[in-house]
């Protein structure tokens, strides 16, 4: 797989490929801490990120790999007078093996990668997907619930911006027995293009107003911040806060999951809940993204 663009590439046996890959990087790292010696790994961020530019750093140096970075690249690359993405790419590809790229442009990776030099990993688009989120929350689904076919998600927050969001709900669609739920405002609900397209891949979806409507022995809870820089003015206050009260009510195995950063949308008195598990998903990414390197760069 040369690029990383859109969780439309996947399917359940390329799912299982990165996630055999991630844990195997996991459970023998020595073995594969020299892979990427003769490479350098470009890392440009237009958008503020903590967890996916840092450990896609992490990752590339675990690897042997060396990088060149920059996370403000709006305002501190050439994209400041104008350059498009392709031109940027195009130069990039001279110094580099590989672009890891986040931009508030829906299309950004597309445009990135249709210049065919180098591989592209598409970072975060906008409002339009995460891919290697979404593949990070898999794999974390898998190693806590042991399966990913029959489970029952609820997704909370931005159901409209939260690009995560998106890339997630296409994964889990390739599925079998999948029940989703979508509770959110209805400003941010769910667009209609994801619900028609998990009808046509018979996932069933039930758009929820209160936590009552979840299922108490749901698998997973997934929420999301509100993507306050998606849009302006005022989005009101949050009225989905989950906190040990709330979180009690639900079952002993049901898991909470946050791509973070979380605001006040999970409360920190869950945080020792052995269900919150948001941090140990945010550190399943450095293992991901370690495959997704390999992958593109035919070292896997």
């Amino acid at each position: 797989m040369k690029h990383v663009l859109s969780s439309d590439q996947y399917t359940k046996e390329s799912l299982e490929e990165v996630f055999k890959l991630a844990e195997k990087i996991r459970t023998n790292p020595k073995e594969y801490a020299h892979k990427l010696d003769d490479k350098i790994i470009a890392i440009m961020f237009y958008e503020p990120s903590t967890r996916t530019r840092l450990s896609f750093e992490t990752a590339a140096l675990k690897l042997g790999a060396k990088i060149i970075t920059t996370e403000n690249a709006g305002e501190f690359s050439s994209a400041a007078k104008g350059e498009t993405i392709q031109d940027t790419v195009q130069v990039i590809a001279g110094y580099a093996d590989a672009l890891v790229i986040r931009h508030k442009s829906d299309t950004s990776a597309i445009d990135a990668a249709s210049v065919e030099k180098i591989p592209v990993i598409n970072a975060g688009a906008g409002k339009g997907e995460h891919p290697t989120q979404a593949l990070l929350d898999l794999y974390t689904i898998e190693r806590k619930k042991g399966k990913i076919d029959g489970v029952k998600v609820a997704i909370l927050g931005d159901l409209l911006y939260g690009r995560t969001i998106h890339s997630l709900i296409k994964l889990l669609s390739l599925y079998d027995n999948i029940e989703i739920y979508g509770l959110s405002k209805e400003a941010f609900a769910l667009p209609q293009e994801y619900i028609d397209m998990l009808k046509e891949r018979r996932i069933e979806y039930k758009k929820c107003t209160s936590f009552d409507e979840l299922p108490k022995d749901i698998d997973i809870i997934y929420h999301t911040r509100i993507q306050a820089e998606r849009f302006e003015g005022d989005f009101g206050k949050e009225e989905f806060i989950i906190n040990k009260e709330v979180l009690d009510t639900f079952s002993d195995h049901t898991i909470l999951m946050h791509p973070l950063p979380r605001v006040i949308e999970i409360s920190t008195d869950v945080d020792d809940d052995p269900r919150a598990c948001y941090f140990e998903q945010a550190h399943n990414g450095l293992y991901v993204r370690m495959a997704l390197l390999l992958q593109v760069l035919d070292k896997a």
